[in-house]
């Protein structure tokens, strides 16, 4: 008889973790705020981009689970319910406010959350207390001086610590998260953003120290070139499965992610709902400061 253990039902149940072409999953963008400045990020509100950081608006804690019921009326498939923006889900409270809500009213709902990790350890105590299952770390550089080519800069405790110094403090308090988490029994994941031009050689290493810390499973992203990066390349086939190559010595490599929306609802890569669920009418577009 096979094990059952919590990745078996992970990739089961959870379209990032194996489960294909019948899982759905649904995100809830409820936290617009962000506490950190990536070089390559541009959150917007707008229904036309297909990419992290973008939603068709957000939404409220208590208008959470009105928009999982619609959703599940739709893609009665959908067993996740995740946060993932469009600011950081740990720079306010709605996210944890929202998996509150979301356990008491949907109990068999996997709850996944996103996160830059800054605030994660300190975090950890509210996180485990709403029954979040699984966390996604995005960690794009674990060497100060490559963070700061890709991040300008935290705001941690209200004060805005740039450069080298900023990334110092994200990167500690990443590693610090992730390792804290994983003992504590939640399935990590790591997103890391691939610009050819910053991290190509950094891969690796992010890899081996993520292992190392306890997260199960990694994710490798192409730059969208954007915001302060829009003038870098975007890497190709060859670039991606080279890097997954070489983080696959140390961690298993998810293979397909579909860049999903902050607002996204359905099976990924066969359908999608979000316009459905949260469409009221056409918003004008704009795009969010940081903070």
């Amino acid at each position: 008889m096979k094990k059952v253990t919590k990745m078996n039902v992970l990739r089961e149940q959870h379209p990032c973790f194996g489960a294909r072409n019948n899982r759905g999953r649904m995100h809830l963008p409820v936290c617009p705020g962000c506490n950190i400045f990536c070089r390559f990020c541009e959150r917007s509100i707008n229904t036309e981009e297909n990419r992290p950081g973008v939603a068709a608006k957000v939404i409220t804690p208590n208008e959470a689970c009105e928009y999982v019921e619609r959703a599940i009326r739709f893609c009665p498939d959908i067993t996740v319910v995740g946060i993932a923006g469009p600011g950081d889900t740990l720079a306010s409270d709605n996210a944890i406010k929202t998996f509150e809500l979301i356990g008491r009213q949907f109990p068999k709902l996997l709850k996944c959350m996103s996160t830059n990790g800054l605030l994660l350890k300190e975090r950890l105590p509210d996180i485990l207390r709403v029954g979040v299952d699984t966390l996604t770390v995005t960690v794009n550089a674990i060497n100060p001086k490559i963070e700061a080519q890709l991040n300008d800069g935290i705001v941690y405790h209200k004060e805005k610590i740039m450069g080298e110094a900023g990334a110092r403090i994200l990167i500690g308090n990443q590693l610090a998260g992730i390792k804290a988490a994983a003992d504590a029994g939640i399935t990590i994941k790591i997103n890391t953003v691939l610009v050819n031009e910053i991290n190509r050689f950094h891969i690796k290493d992010i890899a081996r120290t993520a292992a190392e810390c306890g997260a199960a499973i990694y994710n490798i992203i192409p730059l969208i070139p954007q915001h302060k990066l829009k003038a870098f390349s975007v890497p190709n086939c060859i670039d991606i499965e080279t890097v997954r190559r070489e983080a696959g010595k140390y961690i298993d490599v998810f293979r397909h992610c579909q860049h999903c929306r902050a607002d996204a609802v359905g099976i990924p890569g066969k359908n999608n709902f979000s316009q459905q669920v949260y469409f009221d009418k056409i918003p004008v577009k704009e795009t969010f400061s940081h903070g």
